[in-house]
């Protein structure tokens, strides 16, 4: 939320919160870059199928980098209940409060060029409150749900995937509908990331806020 009378440096981002979001930004990026080549394998390799084991691997990096990004998002959301007001603002979106409209809308004309002033924020502005919340929280859920979904096909009926997941199965349309709303997902997260890593490096360039060093040491500092 902003403040008229914000100092020089505030302690925003606790050492979970950083934590949570360099392990989700590199378990992400290693299952995209994994679950790009399982949905598109590379072409066959000469020899022996027992001397190559390489789809084998990548799905078993997948799983493996599958397990820290639902992990570490399960601790996230614990933090988010113990954690400081800064922690929790990616699972709700303030609706009901007017200057969180306003917020909203003028970071909006920020971004557009239509304005050159930005107010600062201690936490999240509404702009980036809002694309974390549908592009990260709720993406990183429908993710979770997928992935295991899917992963529940391979451990068959009665697994503890099938009982947790495999009612997405049917809800979504069967296995290979549930597959591509998996790689869609994906491709939204990645689109995200994209945008997500300008709107922090421009904020730290034209902003009178850090973002950048503020993910990697907590402190948001301000210039006058």
């Amino acid at each position: 939320m902003s403040s008229p009378t914000i100092p020089q440096a505030v302690y925003v981002f606790e050492a979970p919160v950083r934590l949570w979001h360099w392990v989700h930004t590199f378990s992400f990026l290693t299952l995209a870059a994994t679950g790009y080549l399982i949905a598109h394998p590379l072409p066959s390799i000469g020899g022996e199928a027992s001397d190559h084991f390489l789809m084998g691997n990548l799905r078993l990096i997948h799983f493996v980098a599958a397990w820290f990004f639902a992990v570490g998002f399960a601790v996230r959301i614990y933090w988010a209940l113990v954690g400081n007001r800064y922690a929790r603002e990616i699972f709700y979106l303030p609706v009901w409060r007017g200057a969180w409209w306003k917020g909203l809308f003028h970071e909006m004309a920020y971004y557009l060029f239509l304005t050159r002033e930005q107010p600062p924020f201690l936490g999240h502005n509404p702009l980036a409150q809002t694309a974390m919340f549908f592009l990260n929280t709720l993406m990183t859920l429908f993710m979770i749900a997928t992935g295991f979904a899917l992963y529940s096909e391979g451990l068959g009926p009665g697994s503890w995937a099938d009982r947790a997941f495999g009612w997405v199965l049917p809800l979504v349309g069967g296995g290979e509908a549930t597959q591509n709303w998996h790689e869609l997902g994906m491709w939204i997260m990645l689109a995200f990331a994209i945008i997500h890593i300008y709107m922090a490096v421009r904020a730290d360039i034209f902003g009178r806020q850090s973002s950048v060093s503020a993910m990697i040491g907590g402190w948001r500092s301000f210039r006058r």
